[in-house]
């Protein structure tokens, strides 16, 4: 997404790719100095990231939602992300807790707790926190011949105890109104 709007970013993508983007004596690539967030300690730099970002978080338009994106290279770090940015967003958040159980009822107090540490490629966390207005993106296919499916983008408009309400953001369906359970 970057790389259709930003032409200087477009070119350095571009550069690796050829092989003709300049290297250390490490063979390493050096990031050009305006792509860098500058700051000592990690919660700074992540504040830094995340208002370089989403400069307007408070005020923040669907629109935002669909030309910016935080990558990061592990899902401990993109947990971490987002509950920085939940709790940067107007409202009040609303929580949705998975439901783990053990196959044998014996065992659930035993094993409660390492069932919820767990947080499996492609599934959400086991305490989810939400606020209306925030967007999110499913991990999984629910329903693609309505829209839903792995990738899709949406904007929580309503959140009850047991369903989001959500409108498809981007695509086919765009502005098409869902709810999750």
């Amino acid at each position: 997404m970057r790389a259709l709007l930003d032409p200087a970013f477009s070119e350095f993508l571009l550069n690796i790719g050829n092989g003709t983007q300049t290297i250390d004596e490490d063979a390493l690539i050096t990031i050009p100095t305006s792509m860098l967030i500058d700051k000592h300690s990690k919660s700074a730099s992540l504040d830094a990231l995340i208002n370089s970002v989403y400069p307007n978080i408070q005020s923040f338009s669907s629109s935002c939602a669909l030309n910016h994106a935080i990558l990061t290279t592990k899902n401990i770090f993109v947990d971490e992300i987002n509950d920085l940015l939940i709790q940067k967003f107007p409202g009040e958040p609303t929580e949705y807790s998975s439901f783990d159980e053990t196959i044998d009822p014996n065992d659930q107090t035993q094993h409660e707790d390492f069932l919820h540490s767990l947080t499996p490629n492609g599934m959400p966390p086991h305490r989810l926190f939400l606020k209306p207005n925030t967007p999110i993106i499913l991990l999984r296919n629910l329903n693609p011949t309505e829209g839903l499916c792995n990738g899709t983008r949406l904007i929580c408009r309503d959140l009850r105890s047991n369903v989001i309400h959500a409108e498809i953001a981007f695509g086919d369906f765009v502005g098409k109104e869902v709810f999750i359970h």
